[in-house]
């Protein structure tokens, strides 16, 4: 807490001194462009990862960064998500997995979770993803298959977010885009799923920066 308590004190003194424009323009309302939705590991620092300002990306975390399905649950994943689109009128979606993600490793082992019951009811909303990794890559194991089951989350959970109204009206117009990224803990990497590639790739060599870049994320109704 201490820490903490001097981090504030220095926030205060510099930082916030230093933005005194910006921080009264964010007095009177918020405009983000970007709805980033991550997991709520400790180590995943979103304004750090996209060196971005406060007003810039609305910001929804939780373990495994699940989105359940439209009316699946009654957490705030799903109010969020409706505010900040409908409301917020936000023109991207970053859904952003990581590496060693620990709700990803309970998800493989769910059998060891009893003494975890409320998070191993909250990884049934990615059994999809468990379902997938189990039938297609049953020739792999540990950090492989981990890593094979994080970055099918990350397209699982874009699944489900297309089911939410709001999302799914802006997707059919154009004016909402989804993402799929991955964040490696271990180099600070961003990757982006490819969907011509089929692939993830590093998200500093892809010329378009924001482009849509996700398996099957536009719809056609």
């Amino acid at each position: 807490m201490e820490k903490l308590v001097r981090g504030i004190k220095e926030f205060q003194s510099t930082f916030a001194k230093q933005e005194k424009e910006l921080f009264e323009r964010l007095s009177k309302g918020q405009q983000p462009e970007v709805l980033f939705i991550t997991c709520s590991d400790s180590r995943i620092a979103t304004d750090l990862i996209t060196q971005s300002k406060p007003g810039d990306i609305f910001v929804v975390r939780n373990a495994g960064n699940i989105v359940p399905a439209h009316r699946a649950a009654n957490g705030g994943e799903g109010a969020s998500i409706e505010f900040a689109v409908a409301a917020l009128g936000v023109k991207h979606i970053i859904l952003c997995g990581h590496t060693q993600c620990g709700a990803m490793k309970g998800l493989l082992q769910l059998d060891q979770l009893q003494d975890l019951p409320a998070v191993a009811s909250w990884l049934m909303h990615a059994d999809a993803t468990r379902r997938i990794v189990r039938e297609n890559y049953a020739h792999l194991e540990g950090e492989a298959l981990l890593k094979a089951t994080i970055e099918e989350n990350v397209l699982v959970q874009l699944e489900n977010l297309k089911t939410h109204p709001a999302v799914a009206s802006r997707l059919v117009n154009g004016t909402l885009h989804l993402h799929a990224w991955v964040y490696k803990i271990e180099t600070g990497q961003v990757f982006t799923f490819d969907s011509e590639e089929g692939q993830y790739v590093l998200l500093s060599e892809v010329s378009k920066g924001l482009e849509p870049a996700a398996r099957q994320l536009e719809v056609n109704i």
